[in-house]
């Protein structure tokens, strides 16, 4: 179910079905880098003005789905325009930071993204650019990861598919928003 809740900036609506915070398991495989499978959680989260705020951090998983260390830890803001351009602005712990443009598609809640500049610290990593896949489905958000560095051609990297955390704060308002009108028991709603 996707909530538009009613202080979120109006130019950002396109962007709700990302608020909330999300956590799943993914895939991440690239030349150089230890093939594993992964956790992650994520928050995109606002505060009335005209963005979101995203956190993002995954860790290797052991085959029995345990935790072992972390993989990756991203931080960014996002903004849309009126039309529909998505721009994001992220750093990761690896001494990366991105700028990121795409779009939102037409009548479905898909964003594509690619890097339009990289900046990168002298610890981190080779790194020349990237794109991204996020889709709503069914009420998860999947999404997949291509990079590519001075020696690898762009290519997927990472995807996960994750679930949408319900707080108790959340199963609290849904339940105030029910019609008073509910019959009292089981029985009676099937009469």
């Amino acid at each position: 179910m996707i909530e538009i809740p009613s202080d979120l900036h109006k130019g950002l609506v396109p962007l709700a079905f990302l608020l909330g915070n999300w956590t799943g398991a993914g895939v991440h495989d690239f030349p150089g880098s230890e093939k594993c499978n992964f956790g992650q959680e994520v928050s995109f989260t606002h505060d009335g003005r005209d963005f979101l705020e995203y956190h993002s951090h995954t860790w290797v998983l052991d085959g029995e789905g345990n935790k072992v260390r972390p993989l990756e830890s991203e931080s960014g803001f996002w903004r849309i325009g009126a039309d529909r351009k998505v721009e994001v602005t992220m750093v990761r712990n690896d001494g990366v930071v991105e700028v990121w443009y795409g779009e939102l598609a037409e009548k479905k809640p898909q964003i594509d993204l690619a890097t339009d500049a990289v900046a990168r610290t002298a610890a981190a990593p080779p790194y020349t650019g990237g794109k991204r896949l996020y889709g709503y489905v069914n009420g998860d958000l999947m999404w997949v990861g291509e990079k590519q560095t001075p020696d690898v051609p762009l290519r997927p990297y990472m995807s996960a598919h994750l679930k949408k955390v319900v707080t108790p704060e959340d199963v609290e308002r849904w339940a105030k928003a029910l019609p008073d009108d509910l019959p009292d028991d089981g029985i009676a709603f099937f009469k």
